[in-house]
């Protein structure tokens, strides 16, 4: 029996995890990405698209007009609107999953969109990086229909944990994470700039060496760095929803705000060109001090 799975998202997640569905026998595989029009980027994304067995759909109506399963892999700050374009298209024999990373507040906007059409609604929650292991990444799923969807697409290859049949649970579990993952990030921008100003940048690696010896400080430290520079945009984005979910728990969001903020600065700093050539193999200290140099340059961070 065929199975027909739709992206709504052809960034990292979509084409990967959409190539590697695409693989398994009676996988029909879609997507559509509001870039596959545009002049510049479209010819390369539809063309990746059909290199990977995927059918790259005109518009959202194509898009979920064959497919059982609807995924949601698209921007933060766009999950809620993008349910709802998405709505009109479903049937009450579709399942609908956002998989991206918004607040359990934000994951019932979405899907009260979509239940209004009937339709079911799953939530996904992405628990680590999803580059090394594709669609095997460690997911937890949550709704009323969770336990059967994940059966499904575990039965490909997923990774998909059940954890509860109300929206939100799963949600709340992931963004709890980001608070530390991402905050973690955030501190070390903001230490080793500093660090790297005043020359000691070897001195608290080694003492965080000392007190944490399970980890090699030096490599963390360009991770970190980075993820960031890669994914500011994107993690700022995950970081507001953070602090929703923190505010919504009757607790200041005080970090993860902070957080947001030095997410979305070095996302800016990107887009400014700071980082041209070297972000996939640079280290910490070579990023740090172009971020330095523009701040000498500004005279303010």
């Amino acid at each position: 029996m065929s199975l027909g799975i739709a992206f709504i998202g052809y960034g990292e997640v979509g084409q990967l995890f959409a190539r590697q569905l695409a693989a398994k026998p009676g996988v029909r595989m879609a997507a559509y990405d509001i870039l596959f029009s545009d002049p510049e980027k479209g010819p390369q994304l539809r063309q990746h698209a059909r290199e990977s067995g995927v059918h790259a759909a005109s518009d959202l109506a194509e898009l979920c007009r064959e497919a059982d399963i609807v995924i949601s892999a698209v921007t933060a700050d766009a999950a809620v609107a993008v349910a709802g374009q998405a709505a009109p298209h479903l049937t009450s024999s579709q399942t609908y999953i956002d998989l991206n990373s918004i607040s359990p507040a934000t994951k019932e906007q979405a899907a009260e969109q979509v239940r209004q059409r009937g339709a079911e609604f799953v939530e996904f929650a992405v628990m680590a990086p999803v580059r090394e292991p594709g669609i095997e990444v460690p997911i937890l799923s949550g709704g009323r229909t969770a336990e059967a969807v994940s059966a499904r697409l575990n039965g490909l290859g997923m990774r998909i944990t059940p954890v509860s049949t109300e929206i939100g649970t799963a949600s709340a579990t992931k963004l709890c994470r980001s608070i530390v993952i991402k905050g973690m990030e955030a501190l070390f921008i903001e230490s080793m700039l500093a660090a790297r100003h005043y020359g000691v940048e070897d001195e608290v690696l080694a003492s965080l060496a000392e007190t944490f010896p399970n980890l090699d400080w030096e490599k963390q430290a360009t991770w970190f760095w980075r993820r960031v520079v890669q994914h500011g945009k994107r993690r700022a984005e995950e970081m507001r929803e953070a602090a929703v979910t923190v505010n919504d728990a009757g607790v200041e969001p005080r970090m993860a705000s902070a957080a947001a903020e030095v997410q979305a600065w070095v996302a800016a700093l990107r887009a400014a060109g700071v980082f041209e050539g070297a972000i996939k193999d640079r280290g910490f200290r070579e990023l740090s001090d172009r971020v330095r140099g523009r701040v000498r340059d500004q005279r303010t961070v």
